[in-house]
């Protein structure tokens, strides 16, 4: 996946549209749906980022967010601020022919739509895979979430040419405000994804699987059930230390994604993207360099060792 090119005045006529008919941007969940959409069905699928002559140096970005309880209201923010993020990350130049891929997390062991995925897209498709997701606000209101399949889903089930060819970890954010469960239940990924696991697999395993070829962001907005709890925090930053991040606003969250995006990739330093901000009219300059502050000041991406692969018929090992 991953074709077309962006545009917002498409974006603009269809939310003109949506308005002038009375239609809800997420119309799938506001009819009532409390199953998964067969294009975010995480059974049995691969999501890729690939490269293409229309997108030679694909950067792949994926957003998966909470949609359980108070963090329901995430995804109606992230669709109306999706202008201003590809506008950061393409005018701006922040990453090269990023393509973005959205899903929605719940609790496996009580919600009915506990995993959705969409595909990298480059162009207004993106918005439509939004448009997909069910906000069903469930949860099991134990503190925890199924973070941890989404993960495993992640680092088992996507295939990117950033990683494949260049040797480049992909972008992932999750957004949400709980702890991860201890486990990847065995049962679980064969219900939703239908890989057949021996055994259960410890989050910490899980952990060290994504973030190989994914630099891994936990995102802590304000307004959510457990925004500033130290539990919750202490957590992630265990898990992913600095990357665990605090946003003062939850409006700010698509700001935050553009500039960790711009950092990682060397196209700017935190004080030229907090300037871009400012000349934008963005209200949410305060509070990315409150939330990005931990990252360091022109941080820079984490490249890989091209990963090698040995020619069985030759016994030459190529990159």
């Amino acid at each position: 996946m991953g074709s077309g090119i962006w545009s917002t005045d498409v974006y603009d006529a269809a939310d003109r549209y949506r308005r002038s008919t009375g239609r809800s941007a997420f119309s799938y969940s506001d009819s009532g749906a409390r199953t998964v959409h067969p294009a975010l069905d995480p059974r049995d699928a691969t999501r890729e980022s690939r490269d293409s002559a229309e997108h030679p140096r694909s950067t792949p970005v994926a957003v998966l967010f909470d949609v359980t309880g108070s963090m329901r209201t995430v995804p109606r923010v992230l669709q109306t601020k999706l202008p201003q993020l590809l506008g950061l990350l393409q005018r701006q130049g922040y990453a090269s022919d990023p393509q973005i891929m959205f899903g929605a997390i719940g609790d496996a062991t009580c919600d009915r739509v506990p995993l959705q995925v969409g595909q990298f897209e480059s162009d207004n498709r993106m918005d439509d895979d939004l448009g997909r997701i069910v906000l069903e606000g469930g949860g099991g209101g134990q503190m925890s979430e199924s973070y941890e399949l989404a993960m495993y889903f992640m680092a088992r089930h996507t295939v990117t040419d950033n990683w494949e060819k260049r040797g480049r970890r992909g972008y992932l954010f999750i957004i949400g405000d709980e702890l991860a469960y201890k486990q990847v239940k065995a049962r679980e990924v064969a219900a939703l994804i239908g890989d057949d696991l021996a055994e259960d697999v410890p989050l910490r395993q899980v952990v060290d699987e994504v973030t190989r070829r994914w630099d891994t962001y936990y995102l802590l907005p304000a307004g959510s059930h457990y925004a500033g709890n130290a539990t919750v925090l202490d957590f992630w930053r265990d898990l992913l230390g600095q990357n665990a991040v605090v946003l003062d606003d939850l409006d700010a969250v698509c700001e935050t994604i553009a500039l960790t995006i711009g950092l990682g990739e060397q196209a700017i330093d935190l004080d030229e993207g907090l300037r871009h901000l400012d000349r934008a009219g963005s209200t949410a300059t305060g509070t990315v360099s409150k939330a990005l502050a931990r990252l360091g000041r022109g941080r820079r991406a984490e490249v890989s060792t091209l990963p090698t692969f040995r020619d069985t018929a030759s016994g030459v090992t190529r990159l």
